[in-house]
């Protein structure tokens, strides 16, 4: 077995997985090494649905992440193809599983790509938000001209990318990044909160629910409406036992 510290951990428990970005020392920088374990870990849980209900994406220390590891980039790194870290970004946001992204501190450029995969955002505030492509003359690759208009609209995307102004964890639920801001000593608590009432809920409903909102979301709303009634797969195998629950709690 290796001895070698994973540079993302993984923590299941009560059916929620907690995947932390785990390079406090470089603010969590996205190396090749953390897409790779990015990319098992995100093998793994598409196969875990029984087990898993659903994923938080965090980052260790004070940050989230400070973006794509520069240093790494300097050195010539190399990928083993030119889309891989956009194939990983994809892999992540087709997980079946509702993902929250819990951000603290920086989310910068490659790190804002990569928590608009998950599916809602719970923030301290101390987070600070920012896309620096334009700043060191590179065009992004892993899904930012698509997915931050698709969340906060086209105008407000544009006025981030253009002027690589910071955005604060205030204004990011304020523009619909992100979902709810909670002091920065209460983040893991907040999330856990969010976790565990999402895992409340029937797992078969939510996944096919995600399935068909995303879906519908690259459809026009006719298509989209269209959609659910072709595609919709009914009721949650644990119908019954819901219903007779019905009332009971208090």
């Amino acid at each position: 077995m290796s001895d070698t510290k994973p540079l993302v951990r993984r923590e299941d428990a009560d059916g929620i997985c907690t995947l932390t970005l785990d390079r406090p020392e470089a603010l969590n920088a996205l190396s090749l090494g953390v897409f790779q374990e990015l990319e098992a870990h995100g093998t793994a849980l598409a196969e875990q649905t029984g087990e898993v209900g659903c994923v938080v994406l965090r980052g260790a220390g004070r940050s989230f992440s400070a973006g794509n590891d520069i240093k790494s980039m300097q050195a010539g790194e190399k990928d083993p193809h030119l889309h891989y870290r956009t194939d990983v970004v994809d892999q992540l946001e087709k997980l079946p599983q509702p993902m929250i992204a819990s951000v603290r501190g920086h989310c910068y450029t490659g790190a804002l790509e990569l928590a608009l995969v998950c599916d809602l955002m719970v923030v301290s505030e101390t987070a600070r938000f920012r896309d620096t492509h334009a700043n060191f003359g590179m065009v992004p690759m892993w899904g930012m001209t698509a997915r931050l208009p698709n969340r906060i609209g086209v105008q407000r995307a544009k006025e981030l990318m253009f002027t690589g102004r910071l955005l604060t964890a205030e204004e990011a639920v304020a523009w619909g990044l992100a979902n709810q801001c909670a002091a920065d000593e209460d983040l893991e608590d907040a999330t856990r909160e969010m976790a565990e009432s999402i895992v409340a809920q029937s797992w078969h409903s939510l996944r096919e629910e995600k399935a068909l909102v995303d879906a519908a979301s690259r459809m026009t709303y006719a298509e989209g409406l269209a959609w659910e009634r072709e595609h919709s797969r009914g009721t949650t195998p644990d119908l019954a036992k819901r219903l007779a629950s019905f009332g009971k709690k208090g």
